[in-house]
């Protein structure tokens, strides 16, 4: 290679620009040596191999046989080979048990930001996502280090306002929903309709001064710049805006994801460590060589299993099931009517899942009934006896009792944390090949960066935020309340207008039902004169 294409290589594999005169010295002190001298120094080294073998035959009497040197010849690199092997597995094993410990204490400290509250776990959310905005911008920032370090002005200071921008954005439009949903706050209503205007302004300012350090010679390079910024806000800030609304919720759904994901994260390495490639030989994916089909299988199914019953466990605490719409900074204990969801029931599985299993399969299922039509009519129906001619199947039904309806929603979610949410770390691992680095820090021994560590958790979030809404509140008393039978079509047909009937009534009567005395007072200052002053008439007609 040129000196250049050394300096291009090494520049996109995130290395620092390699000194130019260090490269030259070393060019020259290489061409220096010539052929004799090569020739002179290979020649020693010989010499030295043959007094070497000399002095090894003078110490066996000069009785060293043709067949001891060749078995000499051939332990060496027998020798060679096994202590290579042995570091090979020293090496790997202290790679898990500094994972292990690592792994170990981030769940402890997982565990005590959960007990410590909802205003701190938000927080440590922000914290969370700063620092992995810094390590994506950083990657890039390291790589063009020497063409950013003098020609562009500004450069770190308009990725982090992009940055400021988009947080305020998405924390304070949340924070003015808890305002607006909670009366004891009512009297910062006046503050809080100036988050839109300040949003905007933020958002003006930093489109100016972005476009204001703008250099004729590099627009290109800072557009290219400019998008991979904005790709990582959509990432990390973009992704995990509605994490706070999850928390809110009830930390169930805060807490339940996450670990989904570091479930599936684990068992896929355990798996992929102890099953890899001895069952399907066909490599996974091309951006991670690592992963393997037994790792993605393996971990799929243990995260089904551990999510199933780990729902179970979370769903007995109030302080995970409640929601809350108060910014305390001393923890408090929580008591809520729980949602049905975290209440023990029986649980029908509906009869045409087992339309598309075959009939052997479905019977080898434990507590699935076979239950039959008498005389033919669907109209009388009892479990099957076995020779009775009167009876002829009708379906299969499977009742599951005491279970907490929330744990069938955990499997959904186990089943995104499986298949869809490891894309993220797919993603994660293309950007550092892009790049050429191992990991995005070094922050987590054995782990790396929180890049490394949270590359799945933002699909998980977006997708609980998504699940909550859609399949658990509109549609809850709903579902308790219709029993039926049917058609996936039987089951919805008033699933529509109760979704459309839910979003009237919330808008129309609980929203203008939230009334109080601080509300009112913000309500009349947004009045004109002439308005104030026929409420205040309408006031006193109702009064008197």
């Amino acid at each position: 290679q040129s000196l250049a294409e050394a300096e291009s290589d090494a520049s996109m594999r995130g290395s620092r620009t390699i000194s130019s005169s260090k490269n030259k010295d070393a060019l020259s002190h290489y061409q220096s040596f010539t052929g004799e001298e090569l020739l002179v120094r290979t020649a020693a080294t010989n010499t030295d191999t043959g007094a070497e073998e000399a002095a090894r035959q003078a110490d066996d009497g000069g009785h060293t046989s043709s067949k001891s040197r060749t078995s000499r010849n051939t332990s060496a690199p027998r020798e060679a080979m096994a202590k290579e092997a042995v570091a090979k597995d020293e090496s790997r094993s202290r790679k898990v048990l500094v994972r292990a410990i690592s792994g170990l204490l981030m769940v402890s400290g997982f565990g005590i930001v959960l007990y410590s509250g909802h205003v701190y776990i938000c927080a440590i959310i922000a914290s969370v996502e700063m620092l992995l905005f810094r390590e994506l911008v950083k990657v890039r920032y390291n790589t063009f280090f020497h063409i950013i370090e003098d020609t562009i002005p500004m450069f770190r200071t308009t990725q982090w306002l992009w940055f400021c921008v988009a947080i305020f954005y998405t924390y304070s439009d949340f924070v003015v929903e808890v305002i607006k949903s909670n009366t004891a706050l009512h009297h910062l209503l006046i503050y809080a309709q100036l988050q839109t205007p300040l949003a905007f302004c933020l958002y003006s300012g930093t489109f100016v001064l972005t476009i204001a350090t703008l250099q004729a010679g590099h627009i290109k390079f800072q557009l290219n710049q400019l998008c991979w910024t904005i790709v990582v806000l959509c990432l990390t800030v973009g992704q995990l805006k509605y994490v706070m609304h999850n928390v809110y919720n009830g930390l169930f759904w805060f807490a339940l994801p996450i670990m989904l994901v570091v479930t599936n994260d684990v068992w896929a390495y355990i798996c992929g460590m102890l099953c890899g490639r001895k069952f399907i030989h066909r490599p996974f994916i091309a951006l991670s060589p690592n992963k393997t089909w037994e790792g993605f299988i393996g971990g799929g199914i243990f995260t089904v299993i551990i999510g199933w019953y780990f729902a179970r466990i979370m769903a007995q605490f109030t302080w995970l099931t409640c929601p809350t719409n108060q910014f305390s900074l001393f923890p408090e204990k929580l008591e809520c009517d729980l949602d049905p969801i975290f209440h023990e029931a029986s649980s029908i599985i509906n009869p045409q899942v087992f339309e598309i299993i075959p009939t052997a399969l479905v019977k080898l299922l434990p507590g699935v009934v076979d239950i039959c039509a008498v005389d033919g009519d669907s109209n009388t129906l009892t479990p099957c006896i076995s020779g009775e001619e009167t009876h002829s199947h009708h379906h299969f039904e499977l009742v599951i009792k005491n279970v907490y309806p929330v744990q069938i929603h955990a499997l959904s979610l186990s089943m995104f944390a499986s298949l869809v949410a490891p894309f993220g770390g797919f993603l994660a691992s293309a950007i550092k090949r892009a790049y050429g680095i191992k990991d995005f820090d070094s922050i987590i021994p054995g782990h790396g960066g929180l890049m490394d560590r949270m590359d799945c958790q933002f699909m998980m979030a977006l997708c609980t935020w998504v699940h909550y809404p859609e399949h658990i509140s509109p549609f809850l008393l709903y579902q308790l309340l219709t029993l039926s039978d049917g058609g996936l079509m039987d089951r919805m047909d008033c699933q529509f207008m109760m979704a459309l009937c839910t979003w009237v009534h919330y808008n129309t009567f609980v929203k203008m039902a939230t009334v109080s005395v601080p509300k009112m007072i913000y309500m009349y200052n947004l009045m004109k004169e002439s308005e104030q002053q026929e409420f205040l008439e309408r006031i006193m007609e109702i009064s008197a």
